[in-house]
């Protein structure tokens, strides 16, 4: 099978371009390289010893999407494409809806003209809102605090709508709870472009002294330490449930949501013990103010992936944390050395 991947040099597609060719699956990519590099591409191709074409283009020109249809043999999308800063995105909501929701528009018209019906979608768990019943459940009712959840709550509905009109199509929307971690190459790994949004990133950046200190947001929180509670799951083991939904999604039609989490939460300052513990690197930090919309605590319940895709995860916080460090250590500078 040929499979398309929008977004294909990010951090999670990178690592779902691996675990693709390493199944025997054939790859086409296509990135605009806004938050993300070419080199990630070719060290996908180093780690596999295979090459795919990859094509630069932003999603949103449709005659550059429709000639890659027109020279590739694609049978089904893994659609990663889109901006993703929370922060950002609600100082620049427009830009957000604009980029996401019309570059997700754009991708769909064009599979229909192609005949292409299938596709994953990289949704994430901000589609919950501010719930607060844990473990989160597919089946729980949806809402936003932040125009990034909500454009991927847009395309999520386009996606349930576009199943509803059309019983041949087939569409796994699944919600990630929070990647870290690299591949055990330590060639391919996140490399997010300016400050850290996210609290790994920071870490390693201050475990090779390009930061100064990790800002702790908050340690007043309703939680064992006082410090958030998060669901942090392998990337390699995120982009194994990208395969499994793939092979899902070619046996089932119709839409489904599916958490992909590990089942279990640990706190900012776990995270920061463990990473000192396992990897033998202080992680000097300070408490800074409580960031608006933080929650005291997120974590996925797994049963649905395990049940529909046969998945769970596999690698603890120690591995994650050992894994992330080696990409850093390696590549001090990202792709940008």
């Amino acid at each position: 099978m040929s499979v398309l991947l929008t977004g294909a040099a990010g951090y999670v597609g990178s690592h779902t371009c691996v675990e693709l060719l390493n199944r025997g699956f054939s790859i086409v990519g296509i990135d605009n390289y806004i938050n993300s590099s070419p080199v990630a591409l070719d060290r996908v191709r180093q780690i596999t010893s295979k090459d795919f074409p990859s094509y630069e283009l932003d999603l949103r020109d449709e005659r550059a999407l429709r000639a890659v249809f027109e020279a590739q043999p694609i049978e089904a999308v893994i659609h990663f494409a889109g901006l993703k800063a929370v922060g950002e995105s609600v100082k620049k909501p427009l830009e957000y809806y604009d980029n996401n929701l019309y570059g997700s528009i754009v991708l769909l018209k064009v599979m229909r003209e192609f005949a292409v019906r299938s596709i994953i979608f990289s949704s994430s768990a901000t589609v919950y809102g501010a719930a607060t019943q844990m473990p989160l459940r597919e089946d729980m009712a949806l809402g936003c605090v932040n125009p990034y959840g909500w454009t991927k709550f847009a395309i999520e509905q386009m996606l349930r709508d576009l199943c509803a009109a059309d019983p041949g199509f087939s569409a796994v929307l699944l919600r990630y709870f929070n990647p870290v971690g690299a591949h055990e190459s330590g060639l391919i790994g996140d490399d997010p472009s300016g400050i850290p949004n996210n609290l790994l990133p920071y870490v390693t950046r201050v475990a090779v002294e390009e930061l100064q200190r990790l800002p702790v947001f908050g340690n007043d929180y309703n939680t064992p330490d006082g410090t958030p509670l998060r669901d942090y799951i392998h990337v390699s083991d995120l982009a194994r449930g990208h395969v499994a939904a793939m092979e899902y999604a070619g046996a089932h039609k119709g839409c489904e949501a599916v958490n992909l989490g590990t089942g279990k939460a640990s706190s900012v300052l776990e995270v920061i013990k463990t990473f000192e513990q396992v990897n033998g690197v202080p992680i000097p930090y300070f408490i800074a103010p409580r960031r608006a919309g933080d929650a005291d605590e997120s974590w996925s319940s797994t049963e649905k992936a395990e049940r529909l895709l046969g998945w769970k995860a596999e690698k603890g916080l120690g591995e994650m944390l050992r894994d992330a460090w080696r990409w850093q250590k390696q590549n001090p500078k990202g792709y940008h050395a």
